[in-house]
């Protein structure tokens, strides 16, 4: 957690906010799909702490996790250019 924490701080807020959202999405995907954590790091191959800190929205997780997860639970992530 002290890797998060590390990482969080060379972070734009507007980026936190869009991992913290990718969490709580992919925790109401996962919920709402009546899969406990245990199940969905099985499907996607990951220690269930793995799961844990993708829904808390820590920003040291693996991107390729996050968007597995997402994509486990059938949520689209797009990336959008910033306005000019």
């Amino acid at each position: 957690m002290a890797q998060g924490k590390r990482i969080s701080a060379d972070i734009h807020g507007g980026a936190l906010q869009a991992i913290k959202d990718m969490g709580a999405a992919a925790k109401l995907a996962r919920t709402g799909a009546g899969d406990g954590q245990a199940v969905a790091a099985t499907r996607l191959g990951v220690h269930v702490q793995t799961i844990a800190r993708i829904e808390a929205g820590e920003p040291g997780v693996a991107i390729g996790h996050v968007l597995g997860m997402l994509a486990l639970y059938g949520i689209a992530a797009r990336l959008e250019e910033p306005a000019a």
